[in-house]
C-alpha cells in the first residue's frame, strides 16, 4: 500500500508524457543533466583549487629559515675583567 507497483508507474509516466509533452520533457533532461554537469566541474574545480593550495603552504612551511640577514657585527669574548667593569 505504501509503494506503487510497476503498473502504477507506468501509468504515471503516460500521463505525465502526455501533460507536458515529449518536447518540454527532452528539454528538461538537459536542463537538469547540464545542471548536474556543472555542479561537479565546480566541485573539481574547487577540489583543485584547494589542494593546490594546501601545497604551497606546505612548501612554504617547509623552508627552515626564511628572509634572515647576517650582521657583520663583531662579537667578543667576555673575560674576567670585562665582567667586573659592568
Amino acid at each position: 500500500m505504501g509503494s506503487f507497483s510497476i503498473t502504477h508507474w507506468l501509468i504515471l509516466l503516460v500521463v505525465v508524457v502526455v501533460v507536458f509533452g515529449t518536447a518540454k520533457l527532452k528539454n528538461a533532461g538537459k536542463d537538469l543533466g547540464g545542471a548536474v554537469k556543472g555542479f561537479k566541474e565546480a566541485v573539481k574545480d574547487e577540489e583543485t583549487s584547494h589542494a593546490r593550495n594546501n601545497r604551497s603552504l606546505n612548501h612554504e612551511n617547509s623552508s627552515p629559515v626564511a628572509n634572515t640577514q647576517i650582521d657583520d657585527t663583531e662579537i667578543s669574548p667576555v673575560t674576567t675583567d670585562d665582567q667586573h667593569k659592568a
